[in-house]
């Protein structure tokens, strides 16, 4: 386990993939930052979608509705594990929720890739086994 800091005071805390899959198991809710078009190919089971951002003929903006996204599905109590496909945009949003009082929010170290290397159980589209 590690903390980092960005600079807002937030401490976030990250696993790795084995620490989230046990805490996934043992109650923690899987939210899954990534994009609807990424979350579609494979995600983790039981999983809640909601993006960080968005892909845009401009490039990835940040999903503006994201923290009222996450507060009407989320309990500010409630047990999250963040992540995404490498670990970087669930960094920022991890950071994001401890700041907006989320209390049990934990960043997956290395995302949904990590996961899928691991041979971890994932959620995929029929045709695409």
């Amino acid at each position: 386990m590690a903390t980092s800091q960005l600079g807002s005071g937030a401490e976030v805390v990250t696993v790795d993939v084995h620490a989230a899959r046990q805490l996934i198991q043992s109650g923690h809710r899987y939210l899954d930052v990534r994009t609807e078009e990424e979350f579609k190919k494979g995600h983790v089971d039981n999983s809640l979608n909601i993006p960080y951002m968005f892909n845009t003929p401009q490039g990835r903006v940040k999903n503006p509705k994201f923290m009222e996204q996450v507060s009407s599905a989320c309990d500010k109590e409630e047990k999250l594990i963040v992540g995404c496909q490498s670990g970087v945009r669930s960094l920022y949003a991890t950071t994001d929720l401890l700041n907006a009082e989320f209390k049990h929010v934990s960043n997956m170290g290395g995302g949904y890739l990590s996961w899928v290397e691991n041979g971890f159980a994932v959620n995929k589209p029929q045709d695409e086994l």
